[in-house]
């Protein structure tokens, strides 16, 4: 039994409140907002400097905070309870549905990354004017601002809402009305540290959110485990199905068991990863993740922030989670929604004090989060929408002011959007699909100088035509449903680009010339290259693959070798750990030969941005 400790209510308008936090619980939560603010006040002024100082902290970011800040932005209050969800249906291997961009995120660190940084812009979708031109570049760039800051951003934050709000209904009890004030109060202190203190302030309070939602959520694995009906580690797995602790999937039907169809599993691995727009998992880098890239300091920063986001993200991050979520299939069998034993089990079995860490925790992974996106959104709107077509001339306090108001405007129009969501898968499914078949478009036009703006533009619109024809069953019900609809969206976007790009002409001279010089793309560019009259980039292409490959066995040896241990399943663990030491070794050799990691001379930029 826990000692009692006195009840604190929390506010006249959490009156009806059936669950009630103690004092010590109260303190640690209010310590954490305090801090939230007052990293933000502290902040204020480097952010008033320049756009590039709000949105981007001045390029000034050491590896390791633009790194752990991507991992705090990806660690969201819907995380946790999306996974306990996966392991409820499918076991351990339900989470392919998201490992399986393990790949393209490593593709992003050794090929991407690099050429980000090079780019010297603001955001990433100021990259379509700098590598296309005229026009149809105008109007991409355009479209983009809106449909990724303010669409796309907006259903991020709604869905990120949704999951906030379902923790505080199932902690505490709250109706409808009082969640959303809940909400509320929540983004009013995030869109005021946000806007005041830019980039910087939410790098900060990223770093410092992360090691307190992560450490809840190691606290929280470690305590469950020690719970009667648990039995510890081992108790846990003499009491669940061998399948149910599988890393790997059944393939067969997936209406039985803990079985994957093989046509998911082969989305999963074989295309997902490299055909669908999804938020910090883009294809060749984009969003949140360019953005942190191109505030690193250098171009080795960049890099290795990128990696050190892959390797938290994918290999460490999971496992208490996944602990977590096995525990609850033991703790609470039969649950209609399994999302909930998550929160359950911080409301029923941790004492005073843990129960506000865990608490805590949530706030912080959710606040990371939400200014995250509030910065990213913001940027889009600012730079790429308000700066280039309605106010080119504005001044410094102006633009500064409009990346404010833009913050806030999101905020505001999250949270009224937010009432009108009901399902976070829904929001997952209309993502991977409307984005479907653009990646590969998102990753060549780096490396193919035939892609033009009429390329993206093509592989922007027709998923989004071609998935409202797949889910209103218009096409037939066999290919409603993932993963066939997925295929048929990949299929089609993929063969409406490509034929646009080669019936349509290339890009000016002058505009691939002006990227090349900018980017100093390895392969794929050589007749700009030689009208450019520059020697060729000692890149050594083949080397960076061969990299690639074992970044990705060095990240699943370390996400299954970490996993096999904490089971206490020795002999597998060792096997993977043996694959670790030798894609580990493999990797440094490679990166050390062909030097992906060496000082480089930083954008060629234009004079009037030089």
């Amino acid at each position: 039994m826990h000692a009692r400790v006195p009840r604190l209510r929390l506010g006249c308008n959490f009156a009806y409140m059936s669950a009630y936090l103690a004092w010590p619980d109260v303190a640690i939560i209010l310590a954490f907002l305090g801090l939230s603010l007052l990293i933000g006040v502290y902040y204020s002024k480097r952010a008033s400097g320049s756009l590039e100082s709000f949105f981007l902290g001045g390029r000034s970011f050491p590896w390791w905070l633009s790194g752990i800040s991507l991992v705090a932005t990806t660690f969201a209050a819907d995380t946790p309870l999306a996974v306990t969800e996966l392991v409820a249906k499918n076991g351990i291997a339900g989470n392919w549905l998201w490992w399986n961009m393990m790949a393209g995120g490593m593709l992003t660190t050794l090929f991407f990354a690099r050429l980000w940084w090079r780019s010297g812009i603001l955001t990433d979708v100021e990259l379509v004017e700098l590598r296309y031109g005229g026009a149809p570049a105008r109007f991409l760039r355009g479209f983009k601002a809106v449909y990724l800051g303010l669409f796309m951003n907006t259903l991020i934050i709604g869905w990120v809402n949704l999951a906030m709000g379902t923790i505080l209904e199932a902690f505490f009890g709250l109706d409808a009305n009082q969640t959303f004030w809940a909400l509320a109060a929540c983004m009013v202190l995030v869109a005021f540290y946000s806007s005041l203190s830019g980039l910087w302030g939410v790098a900060v309070t990223d770093f410092f959110q992360f090691l307190l939602a992560m450490g809840g959520c190691i606290v929280l694995a470690v305590y469950v485990l020690d719970l009667p009906q648990v039995g510890g580690m081992a108790g846990l797995t003499q009491r669940l199905r061998p399948e149910q602790l599988d890393f790997f999937p059944t393939l067969g039907d997936a209406g039985t068991g803990m079985a994957l169809s093989l046509g998911a599993f082969l989305a999963y691995i074989g295309v997902q990863w490299w055909s669908s727009w999804y938020p910090g998992a883009e294809p060749g880098g984009g969003g949140y993740v360019a953005q942190r890239i191109m505030s690193a300091k250098s171009e080795r920063d960049a890099t290795l922030s990128s990696l050190l986001f892959q390797i938290l993200h994918f290999c460490v991050r999971p496992w208490p989670w996944i602990i977590v979520a096995l525990a609850t299939l033991l703790m609470y069998p039969g649950l209609e929604e399994p999302k909930f034993g998550y929160v359950y089990a911080m409301r029923d079995h941790l004492p005073p004090g843990l129960k506000g860490l865990l608490l805590a925790s949530f706030l912080a992974a959710y606040m990371s989060t939400v200014s995250s996106q509030f910065n990213w959104g913001a940027g889009y709107l600012t730079s790429d929408l308000y700066l280039r077509f309605f106010n080119p001339k504005a001044g410094l306090k102006a633009q500064v002011l409009a990346g404010r108001v833009a913050t806030v405007f999101i905020a505001g129009l999250s949270l009224w959007v937010g009432q009108y969501m009901n399902s976070i898968s829904g929001v997952w499914t209309f993502m991977i699909e409307a984005g479907a078949g653009i990646g590969l478009v998102l990753i060549l036009r780096w490396y193919w100088w035939r892609i033009n703006a009429w390329s993206e533009i093509t592989a922007s619109l027709v998923p989004l035509m071609v998935y409202g024809l797949t889910s209103t069953g218009v096409l037939g019900a066999e290919l409603s449903s993932f993963p066939n609809s997925f295929f048929v969206i990949v299929g089609c976007t993929t063969v409406a680009w490509l034929l646009v790009t080669l019936l349509t002409r290339p890009e000016r001279n002058e505009t691939l010339i002006a990227f090349y010089r900018r980017v100093r793309p390895e392969a794929g560019w050589e007749p700009i290259r030689i009208a450019a009259r520059m020697p060729k980039e000692n890149g050594k292409l083949g080397l960076r693959l061969l990299a690639w490959l074992a970044a990705i066995g060095m990240g699943y040896s370390t996400l299954f070798a970490t996993g096999y241990a904490l089971f206490g399943r020795w002999a597998q663990a060792s096997i993977w750990g043996a694959g670790l030491a030798v894609s580990l070794t493999l990797f440094i050799f490679l990166i050390n030969k062909g030097h992906a990691l060496a000082a480089t001379p930083g954008p060629t930029l234009p004079a009037d941005k030089a």
